[in-house]
């Protein structure tokens, strides 16, 4: 209970500048000590669970050992307030069957900074029983103070789209995720990495 405290602490800290947030260090041991307990306890979650528009608010950078231990968690930080990253889920309603193993939805990465807007849009699937979300970003659109300066498919975009479904999660990159609450989540990516983000109002 209390790790997941923390997480909900750090989280609710993009809305804020408190100085009693908690330390990087805590945040990755409660990350950690959290996705150590839903492996232990084979916890599935839906892709519709996922639907929405999050915020990130905290990551961790990775270091690869030559080692057998594998991938070393680098630093944890906070992002800073003067950047906004936002990663936003869909899911067409003419995928969402249960019956489905693999459904598939789409995907929106936002950063914007000073006037400047650059979103990465692709598509997404989820494997429920691993609780990983793959994706692959397919079109790229830019705006500068509202006005779009390019949208299109990014190289080799459609060609991407067309056979993502069929392609190897192990070619992709994707997510993990290990805490799916309703205004928060937390999931290791490909690289080794970690990150929280919160739910946003629509």
């Amino acid at each position: 209970m209390e790790n997941l405290l923390i997480i909900e602490t750090a989280a609710n800290s993009i809305f804020k500048n408190s100085a009693n947030k908690p330390s990087p260090d805590s945040v990755i041991s409660a990350l950690i000590e959290i996705e150590k307990q839903s492996k232990k306890d084979k916890k599935n979650y839906q892709l519709d669970q996922l639907s929405g528009n999050w915020q990130l608010c905290f990551i961790t950078g990775t270091k690869k050992t030559r080692q057998r231990a594998g991938i070393i968690l680098g630093a944890g930080r906070y992002i800073p307030n003067w950047v906004k990253i936002t990663l936003s889920y869909y899911s067409p309603p003419n995928t969402s069957e249960i019956h489905q193993p693999t459904k598939k939805g789409i995907v929106e990465n936002t950063v914007e900074c000073s006037g400047f807007k650059l979103s990465l849009s692709g598509v997404t699937k989820f494997l429920d029983r691993k609780n990983i979300l793959a994706f692959d970003f397919t079109k790229i659109t830019i705006k500068l103070f509202g006005i779009k300066l390019y949208s299109g498919y990014i190289r080799g975009g459609k060609e991407s789209e067309n056979k993502f479904l069929t392609e190897s999660v192990a070619k992709q990159a994707f997510f993990a995720y290990f805490l799916i609450q309703e205004k928060f989540i937390a999931a290791r990516g490909r690289g080794g990495g970690l990150a929280i983000w919160k739910k946003l109002e629509n």
